[in-house]
């Protein structure tokens, strides 16, 4: 199996195409091409960390956070970064990162918070803008199941619990090819009519190519018209945060004591208490003040986040309790996650969850 190979599952659970414009995610150090030996899996690459990768004869770095996040002018050792990258690069260990597109995954890290607090009835928190696409095309009747089928085969008309969803129209297509045409129906030169159907679905956009390949590889005509559009629809499966709801309310107080056991904390730092129930709540791994505002819209009693300034936390102006978890504590549980996903899906050798405790925040 190839460092590819481990990529493609990741993909499949949380693709790149959603990862937020400003992140680098992906293969940072590494040939794509190169056997792996066994994976190791960190929230963060420190040196430690690749230290810990050599121990356990891992030579793929699955790490949450990228450690490249800036451009690297020069390669000379004197930041961690710098360091780290030189350190695998010397001993032929590739680094890949997932950050923001586990970030808005539905089964990602806002899930895993979800799971943990034993939320139910989770749903995104922000919808990510512009992650649906919809594909029509015109294709001879007698040919319009074969198609249809190629297509929901890669995943084409999935629309929430639904799979092979299509709208189809009967009509009449013409065309006339050229001296260089060399028709599949019809004779060159000469204008034929043909009974078609014309064949709409919805897909998700980083199946584009997919979709394309399947549209051309079952479509009987030399030249395939089609059209993709991008549509405003919101997608309740992509997007940053998520909010559920508790089994039973708890009082402000019982419920942040709660939090901070399940989210294994040391310290919560909130906003001022409402005497209110806490019922719904809406959560957020990493720095989340960006959310306040969707947290409060979507009537949320309590926004469970991180990296929360001064500032941000008279946002919450008596419609909702804010708690700031810290950002290693908000995402502790998602290396654990990707260790049980990648050990389902790869047999053939060791996925290691890594021991380092990479938090730089320390507490008294």
């Amino acid at each position: 199996m190839t460092v590819q190979d481990v990529i493609n599952h990741l993909h499949d659970l949380a693709p790149l195409n959603y990862a937020e414009d400003f992140d680098n995610v992906g293969l940072l150090v590494g040939d794509k091409n190169q056997s792996v030996s066994g994976v190791l899996v960190t929230l963060d690459t420190l040196e430690a960390v690749v230290d810990e990768a050599i121990e356990n004869n891992c030579n793929l770095i699955v790490s949450f956070h990228p450690i490249i996040f800036k451009g690297l002018k020069k390669l000379t050792g004197k930041s961690y970064v710098e360091r780290v990258v030189i350190k695998a690069i010397q001993n032929n260990i590739a680094i890949f990162s997932i950050h923001t597109a586990l970030d808005n995954a539905f089964q990602g890290v806002n899930s895993i918070i979800c799971d943990q607090l034993g939320l139910e009835n989770k749903k995104v928190l922000i919808p990510q803008p512009n992650t649906l696409k919809k594909l029509q095309t015109y294709v001879p009747r007698d040919n319009a199941e074969d198609l249809r089928t190629a297509l929901f085969k890669v995943g084409a008309g999935n629309i929430g619990n639904y799979d092979s969803c299509s709208f189809n129209i009967e009509g009449t297509g013409t065309y006339r090819g050229n001296e260089d045409s060399n028709p599949t129906v019809g004779e060159k030169g000469i204008l034929h009519s043909e009974n078609e159907t014309a064949i709409s679905v919805v897909f998700k956009k980083h199946l584009e190519s997919k979709v394309l390949k399947a549209l051309y590889n079952a479509h009987p005509y030399e030249e395939v018209a089609y059209e993709i559009t991008t549509l405003d629809n919101t997608n309740q499966y992509i997007g940053m945060g998520m909010i559920g709801q508790l089994k039973t309310e708890m009082n402000e107080k019982e419920c942040l004591q709660y939090v901070k056991t399940k989210m294994n904390t040391e310290c919560i730092r909130h906003s001022k208490f409402l005497n209110k129930p806490i019922k719904k709540i809406a959560v957020l791994g990493g720095s989340g003040s960006f959310a306040i505002g969707a947290a409060k819209a979507s009537g949320a009693d309590l926004l469970v986040t991180a990296d929360l300034k001064y500032h941000d936390f008279f946002s919450a102006e008596n419609d909702i309790v804010l708690a700031d978890i810290g950002h290693y504590e908000s995402e502790q549980f998602t290396k654990s996650f990707l260790v049980d996903y990648l050990s389902k899906k790869i047999t053939n050798f060791a996925v290691v969850l890594s021991k380092t405790n990479t938090n730089p925040v320390k507490y008294l």
